[in-house]
């Protein structure tokens, strides 16, 4: 399943949806973490982006060998002093003991990922610790092709920001919140919700 993605990684950052999404889920968490995680990593667009929160140290995953490569190319012009650790590796489970983490940022990833994520990141998340994700929106989310066919069926893709915001309370985490993120680039508008909330 992961030659999909090891086959997208060298065109990636191409896409500048995913570093806007990536950066508006960081600005949402709080500053100075000890452990971030960020969960199916792609090429790193938001554990780069969490540089700027100066956190203890980030752990980046991702199950595609090719999307850590490259990241860690990448890695050594953004991140010169290595405070990110890449690792190939499982988003459910993750390679992180139960509330080790002060924050969890996953973007544009959950619908491959499924429901049971939720419970995995509360899991590794402290009490009071920070969640950010993003969830596409049910009306833009095509279930279509190779790709829609490794979307699990346990997850309802939310219609609104209160069903958005509904996926994190339902999965016990508090004071969730949602909103609309979106990129008009003239020629073709795309958007997905974003989600906060507190473990």
């Amino acid at each position: 399943m992961s030659d999909l993605f090891d086959a997208q990684a060298p065109g990636y950052d191409e896409d500048l949806f995913h570093p806007l999404v990536a950066g508006t889920l960081i600005d949402g968490l709080s500053p100075e973490p000890a452990l971030l995680v960020d969960v199916a990593t792609g090429t790193g667009a938001a554990a780069f982006a969490a540089l700027r929160l100066a956190p203890a140290s980030v752990l980046a995953v991702d199950f595609s060998p090719a999307m850590i490569e490259r990241a860690r190319e990448k890695a050594a012009q953004l991140d010169p002093e290595g405070r990110i650790r890449w690792q190939v590796a499982t988003a459910v489970p993750l390679p992180v003991g139960d509330g080790e983490a002060d924050a969890v940022v996953c973007a544009s990833a959950l619908h491959f990922l499924g429901a049971t994520a939720l419970a995995e990141w509360r899991r590794v998340l402290r009490p009071g610790g920070r969640l950010a994700f993003s969830i596409s929106l049910a009306s833009r989310l095509r279930r279509e092709g190779a790709m829609g066919e490794l979307m699990p069926k346990d997850l309802r893709i939310p219609a609104t920001v209160e069903e958005a915001a509904a996926l994190a309370t339902d999965a016990g985490f508090h004071r969730a919140t949602a909103r609309v993120v979106t990129s008009d680039r003239g020629d073709r508008i795309r958007q997905v919700f974003a989600v906060f909330a507190e473990a």
